[in-house]
């Protein structure tokens, strides 16, 4: 799957909807194999797009844990030390 999508769950503080768009974004980006569509596949990409963020807030109001939520700031630390570790400096 895209390396772009961020998972969005149990995150202090909750997942914005510009992330819930961006995440929409790319996930339609991904399927349709287009970064911008073309005007003829405009309209249908763009309401693609907007299912897609309805269909993740949805999901994101029902889910549930017992699960401590997770610092943005901790996580964000961690995915670049592992990028280091991976990549070098």
């Amino acid at each position: 799957m895209c390396r772009n999508i961020k998972p969005l769950f149990n995150f202090e503080p909750p997942a914005t909807r510009n992330e819930m768009h961006d995440a929409a974004l790319q996930f339609v980006r991904k399927i349709s194999g287009y970064n911008a569509p073309s005007k003829a596949n405009e309209a249908a990409f763009h309401e693609a797009v907007e299912d897609i963020e309805k269909v993740v807030r949805k999901l994101l109001k029902s889910m549930e844990t017992n699960a401590p939520p997770r610092d943005r700031d901790v996580e964000a630390a961690k995915a670049k030390e592992r990028s280091r570790l991976r990549f070098g400096t």
